[in-house]
């Protein structure tokens, strides 16, 4: 489940990439399939017909989307061969050139567009609005609209239209939904007994087990080869950001959170934030982090994880990256006041951004009963996961032909993400929680990480909301996208200096400074006003 979203610094150039389709929607070199002339379409097609995708996928994903069991089959019940342009590395990139050449495909599939993005291609008539088709040909994703209006008002725009198809995971509510937590600290547990340690309750107790793990050698194999801790520097998932509820409000991705007085609080300029810095700092100063972590990438990460190295890390579930020896999360520790905090994130299982349907597209009725496919039940499931009966690699489900569901089977050591990337085929599609017991069980390491949350995290969130996931009209998109670009990198690039290098206390007025000039008090205006407004909204 690691998100490979582009970077706030790529924001600018894809925007700016973006902008140069409104020339090219009228290029010859389009790259949508003909018209077809079909209406009251029904699946399987008597005579089979092309449409022209563009995708990203792993790279540990065929480099075909065909040669996916998932796509084969749906091939076979629809009758519609896809003809893929997938990009495995540098999608967003290579996507916006693609757009920008003119040569639009039918549709855009796992698109990640930003909001800013979104709009955009619709005003520049790149995209088309789909609630119309929707109403007209979807009926999976719209009775899922209709009984669930709450994702209907998600995927709407400002000026009323709709752009994307979404994808919904639901699994669990609030303070336990699974995505309210990302960043899981794990800790190695045989080198705690090897050295008759105790699990560690407060910072300063961790830091006395990570000296004893670089100093005692707790793998016993008489090399100082223990990486105390590692992570991957502003990795999402693999990033140390949870440590720093210690120390006050925390941080999270988006260095935004909202206090229980109803005020949008950008974390990285706090006091909390600061002594957070200087607590990893002193790790850093004491030889007690990964002298690669502020380089490493996730090959080399999971590299050193499967060889057993480390004595903390973090990652969304230790099964990706610790497949030798043994790791519990590591509670939520207690700082100088003795507080505890987890700072939640600001997601849900939701993104409106995972297909699009451009301006070239001439069987538009043929495509949305395609997409519509994708948001039946026992279809939705796969995509996200993976499938069954697949007799060349390992499967993620097997199929109860009496009941029409689906069973989730053992990983048997695997790695989710890793065989889950194989092959789930991602896109738009929905899972709702009526769905668990009915058309799917619930994953093995989803239940495990649920209750992981609810023991250890749920106790300790104090704030009682996340900041929603509202969509802004143009204007101040524009405007957020334009502060972040340079303010999000500067922050980035701050911490891992000061954590490095030391000077956070000597440079503290200087960076506050530097963040109004980015245009932290807009972007804090514009955050706030919209939430006001959603407070409003939900009376």
């Amino acid at each position: 489940m690691k998100n490979k979203w582009m970077t706030r610094s790529m924001l600018v150039v894809a925007t700016a990439a973006a902008g140069l389709a409104l020339t090219a929607c009228g290029s010859k070199d389009s790259a949508a399939s003909p018209d077809y002339k079909l209406e009251n379409v029904k699946f399987p097609l008597k005579d089979e017909v092309t449409l022209k995708f563009i995708t990203g996928s792993s790279t540990l994903a065929p480099e075909d989307p065909n040669d996916k069991l998932i796509f084969q089959r749906m091939e076979k019940q629809t009758g519609v061969h896809i003809d893929w342009t997938n990009y495995q590395a540098d999608f967003a990139e290579k996507r916006n050139l693609d757009i920008s050449s003119g040569a639009l495909p039918d549709a855009i599939h796992n698109d990640g567009a930003s909001d800013v993005e979104l709009m955009s291609w619709a005003k520049q008539g790149v995209i088309i609005p789909v609630e119309d088709l929707i109403d007209k040909y979807m009926p999976n994703l719209k009775k899922i609209l209709d009984e669930n209006p709450e994702y209907r008002s998600l995927i709407t725009a400002p000026d009323g239209h709709i752009y994307s198809f979404p994808w919904i995971e639901e699994l669990g509510e609030g303070k336990e939904s699974i995505h309210s937590v990302n960043d899981m600290a794990w800790i190695n547990t045989d080198w705690l007994k090897k050295l008759n340690l105790q699990m560690p309750q407060t910072t300063d107790e961790l830091v006395k087990v990570l000296e004893a793990f670089k100093t005692q050698d707790p793998n016993g194999n008489g090399k100082a080869d223990e990486i105390p801790m590692s992570f991957i520097n502003n990795g999402g998932n693999e990033d140390f950001k949870i440590l720093f509820g210690a120390f006050g409000e925390g941080d999270n991705d988006d260095h935004l959170i909202v206090s229980n007085d109803g005020k949008a609080d950008f974390t990285a300029d706090n006091d909390s934030y600061k002594e957070g810095v200087k607590f990893m700092r002193s790790l850093y100063e004491k030889g007690l982090i990964d002298t690669e972590a502020f380089e490493q990438d996730w090959n080399s990460y999971i590299a050193k994880g499967g060889e057993n190295q480390y004595g903390v890390y973090f990652t969304w579930d230790k099964n990706n990256v610790s497949t030798k020896g043994n790791y519990d999360v590591l509670p939520v520790l207690a700082g100088p006041s003795g507080k505890k905090n987890v700072t939640r994130t600001n997601n849900i299982g939701f993104s409106r951004d995972r297909m699009v349907i451009t301006s070239a597209n001439k069987n538009l009725e043929l495509t949305a009963k395609w997409i519509d496919a994708q948001y039946e039940p026992v279809q939705s499931v796969q995509n996200n996961w993976g499938t069954y009966g697949d007799d060349k690699q390992q499967n993620i489900f097997e199929f109860d032909k009496a009941s029409k569901s689906l069973k989730h089977l053992p990983l048997e050591g695997t790695a989710p993400a890793e065989l889950r990337q194989k092959t789930e085929v991602g896109g738009p599609l929905a899972i709702l929680d009526s769905y668990y017991g009915k058309v799917t069980t619930k994953p093995d390491d989803a239940a495990w990480r649920l209750d992981l949350i609810k023991e250890y995290y749920v106790p300790y969130m104090s704030n009682d909301m996340i900041y929603p996931r509202v969509f802004m009209e143009e204007e101040d998109l524009d405007k957020v996208a334009q502060v972040e670009a340079d303010m999000m990198d500067f922050v980035a690039r701050k911490r891992a200096e000061w954590i490095t290098n030391g000077g956070v206390d000597e440079e503290w007025d200087s960076y506050k400074a530097e963040l109004e000039k980015y245009g932290l008090s807009d972007w804090l205006k514009i955050k706030q006003d919209y939430l006001d407004n959603y407070l409003k909204s939900q009376e």
